[in-house]
């Protein structure tokens, strides 16, 4: 009965962390990019934008180009805002999580 009552201190402690992680994460700032840098992108943890930059040479294109380089900025953006999540996940739940014995294996982070 001692081990049961461990684990779930160990498990209510990884729940504790695991929500200041999201916190945290909600906060974070990530800016991606395409064309070189011509259009930047900052979203933050919750894949919300904050900001667009377009350099003004861009303006001079097509309406499509524009818009190419808008998507692949914002793609960008996205992955390098999961990226930045895995890690922050991997950080706190990696080592917390690897030493209990769980019945049903490994965790995917």
């Amino acid at each position: 009965m001692n081990d049961f009552g461990d684990m779930m201190k160990q498990a209510q402690k990884i729940q504790a962390q695991m929500q200041e992680a999201q916190a945290e994460m909600s906060q974070l700032q990530v800016q991606g990019e395409s064309g070189a840098g011509l259009v930047r992108v900052t979203m933050n943890g919750r894949h919300e934008v904050s900001r667009v930059e377009i350099d003004p040479t861009v303006l001079n294109e097509d309406k499509s180009v524009l818009e190419d380089l808008l998507a692949a900025a914002c793609n960008d953006t996205v992955r390098r805002v999961e990226k930045a999540q895995a890690e922050k996940m991997q950080e706190v739940g990696g080592g917390m999580l690897a030493g209990l014995n769980l019945p049903f294996g490994k965790m995917p982070f």
